[in-house]
């Protein structure tokens, strides 16, 4: 049984004031849920009380700031902090937007096959909490497959559009489940139904990611 303490629920803070103006994509949404979210997948899969508190915190590097990475270390230890870094993809100067879609969609590609190639080697806590990430996001993407409201309009919101986002979520799977990920299995279900539902059941879009090797 993971044990929360009163670090977790100091996490929950820094979050929601880390994270106070954002929202969910395509939504209202605030963006606390997704990180709370992340957090009871992490414990539903067996993780830490560490793990738990990075996947709090997973994005707010990425999302608020390098100088997080200070805070989340001091407040919280250089196992989170750790966990938390891995878990980043890019940081927002590094996705900062371009006018040319296509050299903005190269961008996205790299940044994309860098973060794979990391996945591939990093440890094994640090994979949980990514992995319970990326079934969170796929599950919301699968949820807006299913409403008739939004359907493929969903892939709209991605800079990969539907190949590419297709592909990417189909790259991860493939690594959570080489490295024997406990998520994995679910992770690899519910984005083969993102395929069927996005219509790539039997023919998947070619992939610009390479999932193969160390």
């Amino acid at each position: 049984m993971t044990t929360l303490t009163d670090r977790f629920s100091r996490a929950v803070d820094y979050a929601c004031i880390a994270h106070v103006t954002q929202v969910r994509k395509g939504s209202d949404i605030p963006y606390i849920h997704h990180l709370l979210g992340v957090a009871s997948l992490v414990i539903e899969f067996g993780g830490n009380e560490d793990q738990a508190i990075a996947g709090l915190l997973h994005d707010a590097i990425e999302d608020c700031g390098v100088e997080h990475e200070t805070a989340i270390r001091r407040q919280f230890g250089d196992v989170v902090a750790g966990i938390v870094k891995d878990c980043t993809d890019g940081t927002a100067g590094d996705k900062t937007d371009r006018p040319d879609a296509e050299a903005k969609r190269s961008d996205w590609v790299a940044r994309k096959q860098a973060h794979l190639g990391h996945l591939k080697v990093a440890c094994e806590r640090a994979l949980l909490v990514s992995a319970c990430d990326k079934l969170h996001n796929a599950r919301a993407i699968v949820q807006d497959l299913e409403d008739p409201e939004v359907g493929l309009r969903v892939f709209e919101r991605f800079t990969g559009g539907r190949d590419g986002t297709l592909a990417y979520y189909q790259a991860l799977a493939e690594i959570f489940s080489a490295r024997g990920i406990r998520v994995a299995k679910v992770l690899d279900a519910t984005v083969d139904w993102m395929h069927e539902l996005a219509g790539q059941a039997s023919a998947r879009p070619s992939s610009p990611f390479e999932t193969r090797g160390p």
